[in-house]
């Protein structure tokens, strides 16, 4: 019986040590909020993926050119038949910085022209336009730069 008090004696103490069981509720909303995300074409290493359009149908994309990627690659499939015009856009309007040359699918070339592009393009398929400074002019731009392409169906 001593034994018995000796072993029922600590187990008393010791429960009445312990704290009750809580139960904390958490309140969560039912909704969860998520940022959808902008689609935009985004320049990786040397090269612009044309994937996405804007609200007015065309591709819009920055790039950079430094002394790592003296020339940007501007990658666009082209669904439809028509007239490409590309337009490159600078914060400053003086820049050594032209459209170098444009890669069809069947790897023909068209080249160079300026800041401003304007082409016929009877191809369907993926084409490449090649975006550097002239070697022919002083002072290679180096810098942030925009391109805007547009397809218009013949």
């Amino acid at each position: 019986m001593k034994n018995l008090g000796f072993f029922l004696i600590p187990i008393f103490f010791y429960s009445c040590q312990q704290k009750g069981i809580r139960n904390d509720s958490v309140h969560t909303r039912d909704t969860i909020v998520s940022q959808k995300e902008r689609e935009e074409n985004k320049q990786i290493d040397d090269t612009i993926f044309m994937n996405f359009k804007d609200a007015k149908g065309l591709y819009l994309a920055e790039g950079q050119l430094d002394s790592i990627h003296p020339r940007v690659f501007i990658k666009f499939k082209n669904e439809n038949l028509g007239e490409l015009n590309g337009k490159i856009i600078l914060a400053t309007d003086n820049g050594n910085i032209r459209f170098n040359q444009i890669i069809f699918p069947d790897n023909s070339s068209d080249g160079p022209f300026g800041k401003d592009l304007q082409i016929q393009l009877t191809q369907k398929g993926n084409h490449i336009i090649i975006v550097g400074h002239s070697q022919m002019a002083d002072n290679p731009y180096w810098g942030k730069f925009k391109v805007q392409l547009e397809n218009s169906k013949e």
